[in-house]
């Protein structure tokens, strides 16, 4: 459903409104920053920069900020190689990976993303956490499109 707001997202809009961007942005980010482990590991294929709060721009959701305006194939690129990484961390994990800590000590501060609800989830804990993360922005992408484009995604039940 991530995907097909992006994809449905008509091009002015992505051009024009900042919120939708770096929503999108950072619901890209944070999904595979959750999917990283070890976390040391994380090297995002669409950089950011942590930015002083005092200088966000006025839509951004968080002081995660992308190095340049992205264009949509190039999140839609990146998503799908999100989505085999986490295909290949659940086909791949054992029980005992499952319950295994998503995060060492030394990881925690590391990249600027670690908020501290997550520092003890265990890797199945962080999975959960990372899809709900995932399903509430894309409902608020789904809103955005639906009041400034009058689209919006249709459910899907199964993935691809």
């Amino acid at each position: 459903m991530l995907k097909s707001t992006i994809v449905l997202c008509p091009g002015e809009l992505w051009q024009n409104d900042r919120k939708f961007y770096y929503l999108t942005y950072h619901t890209i980010i944070f999904l595979d920053y959750y999917l990283t482990n070890p976390v040391s590991d994380f090297r995002p294929i669409l950089p950011y920069t942590i930015t002083d709060p005092a200088s966000l721009p006025p839509e951004a959701i968080d002081d995660v900020i992308p190095d340049q305006l992205y264009t949509k194939d190039e999140f839609l690129i990146y998503l799908s190689d999100i989505r085999e990484k986490c295909k290949r961390l659940i086909s791949e994990a054992s029980e005992e990976k499952l319950r295994s800590r998503w995060i060492e000590d030394a990881e925690i501060e590391m990249h600027g993303l670690c908020p501290t609800l997550v520092v003890d989830y265990s890797i199945l804990e962080i999975l959960f956490y990372n899809l709900r993360h995932v399903q509430h922005h894309t409902g608020q992408l789904n809103m955005i499109l639906r009041q400034k484009a009058n689209v919006t995604a249709p459910w899907i039940s199964q993935a691809d």
